[in-house]
């Protein structure tokens, strides 16, 4: 089939490398608090300072400029805190590398969109893939305007990319903006000024295995108390030895709190950050570490009994269950969510479907097939013009938190996971299997025809299904078949060429003695063969023969026996 890119292998997806635990600080006193936000301040401008130096070096940067780093913040803080901020901002560098290529292939692809929308006609109508030509002049010399300025930011990102130069926003850029438009962001400047503090906060530190508890810095012991190693300026207000403030609150973790304790009472590393939740008024503590790598199934081992293909769509999950052979089983099912409303409630939304999912998958004991999407480049609005609300529609779909939350809920279930190309699943799908899945007493949607063929990509199978048998006969009246003739035969929708000479199972074309006289006679001798007084046909009876079935269909003739 031309025109059409080519699908990529399916792949067992691997397991998460790290897990991350929360709880909440509550009790905290005054004084607490008052500690807290001094140590965070602190931190955080020599986080400021060290990230401006990093971002500085660009890509000269080596081992001995990151030593020089770090003791530049040690004689502030300390050297455990030192190494905790210059990881930190080398990795926010790297992760504003990451997004500047993001960006500049999304320009790219702006800019291909448009030119190649530009050099067709004014008017032109586009296809199903593709758009057309833009719909007047004025839109035209609009869109020519914005190449020229998407190709100036082309220009200008590369210039820095090669240059090591990256731009970053400690606190967030939004944030940052939404300074500008208090009233739309339902903010006001002191509520803002409390959001950006604590934005620029610093306080995280790297475990270390072997030491006490797994952490020097901020240790947490076994039955829940939080101390901190205070920076060298703020030492005074120490209320342990060795510098340390005790809090005057414990914390508990609920979930995964088993194997955070085994870890912290053998020592080993265990990553720690406190953030205070200016919406809510509390503090929390975050608990990260490293996971050995799952031993991943077998890509063979993982379809053996079949699979569960689901499609994901802006409000519910589809699944279907499939067997080994490729064949859906039972009913599809429809996992629901809702991604309006705040982050919280859109997480807790994604959540509760994907809980389902499994908690289903468990039961039969089979693995999960899932599209691998990336919608990055589908959501310019150069390709998809003015549709906006398709637009929004994709931009609001949170597809690498879906993948992620997927991942790590998966492996700790026991699941696999099977990611397969998104190419054509929802269209093949709709084709070959929306139809036939469609009962008296099911309607198959366009969503669950896509898990179908989700589920047969995962599996090695084809999407579309097998060959038809034949009609029960050779005539058009059965429709057009399946497998017939290839696209690029002309004149395959067409009937098939009258073969001349009578139309029964026993004798061929143009058998017989009288098959010369069985066609259509020429023009003006219509009936001649009727009217002969030598004919056959006005000394002899004919009657149809009781062995004799006649075909009925259309193009057919009736099978007929002389009897004498």
């Amino acid at each position: 089939m031309g025109g059409l890119r080519e699908v990529a292998a399916p792949f067992v997806v691997p397991g998460p490398s790290g897990v991350a635990i929360r709880g909440s600080l509550k009790g905290l006193t005054g004084q607490d608090e008052r500690v807290l936000r001094l140590v965070g301040g602190l931190l955080g401008s020599l986080a400021s300072r060290d990230l401006k130096v990093r971002c500085a070096a660009g890509l000269d940067h080596d081992s001995g400029q990151w030593a020089e780093r770090k003791r530049a913040v040690t004689g502030q803080s300390s050297s455990r805190w030192a190494g905790s901020i210059t990881k930190a901002t080398h990795d926010q560098w790297a992760l504003a590398r990451r997004g500047q290529s993001a960006y500049i292939h999304s320009l790219q692809a702006g800019i291909g969109m448009i030119a190649r929308r530009l050099s067709l006609p004014v008017g032109s109508k586009g296809s199903k893939g593709s758009p057309g030509g833009y719909r007047s002049r004025q839109e035209w010399f609009a869109k020519s305007r914005r190449l020229r300025l998407l190709e100036e930011r082309l220009e200008r990102e590369r210039a820095d990319r090669e240059a090591g130069r990256v731009r970053v926003v400690r606190g967030g850029r939004k944030l940052l903006r939404n300074r500008h438009n208090l009233q739309a962001a339902r903010l006001t400047g002191t509520g803002w000024r409390e959001r950006w503090e604590a934005g620029r906060w610093f306080l995280q530190a790297d475990g270390e295995s072997g030491k006490r508890w797994g952490n020097e810095t901020i240790r947490v012991s076994p039955d829940g108390e939080v101390s901190i190693r205070l920076p060298a300026p703020l030492a005074h207000l120490a209320n342990a030895p060795h510098g340390r403030y005790i809090l005057a609150c414990r914390v508990h973790f609920r979930h995964r709190g088993e194997q955070w304790a085994d870890r912290i009472a053998a020592n080993r590393a265990m990553a720690y950050r406190i953030h205070y939740d200016v919406e809510r008024g509390r503090w929390y503590v975050t608990a990260s570490w490293q996971i050995p790598p799952v031993k991943m199934v077998p890509l063979e081992a993982a379809r053996s009994g079949g699979l569960i293909g689901v499609d994901m769509n802006a409000d519910h999950l589809a699944a279907w269950r499939l067997d080994a052979h490729g064949n859906p089983v039972g009913e599809p099912r429809r996992f629901d969510y809702d991604l309006s409303g705040s982050a919280p409630h859109r997480d807790a939304q994604m959540r509760h479907a994907l809980i389902r999912l499994l908690h289903w998958t468990q039961r039969h004991h089979l693995s999960i097939a899932i599209e691998d999407l990336d919608f990055q480049a589908e959501t310019t609005r150069e390709k998809h013009g003015r549709r906006k609300r398709f637009r929004r529609l994709i931009s609001g779909m949170p597809v690498s938190r879906l993948r992620s939350r997927l991942t790590s809920m998966a492996a700790e279930l026991g699941i696999t996971l099977v990611a397969v190309d998104p190419a054509y699943t929802s269209r093949w799908g709709a084709q070959h299997w929306q139809r036939p899945l469609t009962t008296n007493t099911r309607t198959t949607t366009r969503h669950d025809a896509a898990a179908v063929a989700i589920g047969r990509r995962a599996l090695g199978y084809p999407i579309k299904r097998r060959t038809q048998p034949p009609p029960q006969h050779r005539s058009d009246a059965a429709g057009h078949r399946s497998v017939q003739a290839t696209s690029g035969i002309l004149g395959r929708e067409g009937t098939r060429p009258r073969i001349p000479g009578p139309r029964t199972r026993s004798a061929g074309a143009g058998c017989g003695a009288k098959a010369g006289n069985q066609g259509v006679p020429p023009s003006g001798s219509w009936g001649s063969a009727h009217n002969r007084s030598e004919h056959t046909a006005e000394h002899e009876s004919w009657q149809q023969d009781s062995c004799s079935v006649p075909r009925n269909g259309p193009g057919t003739a009736r099978s007929w026996v002389r009897h004498s």
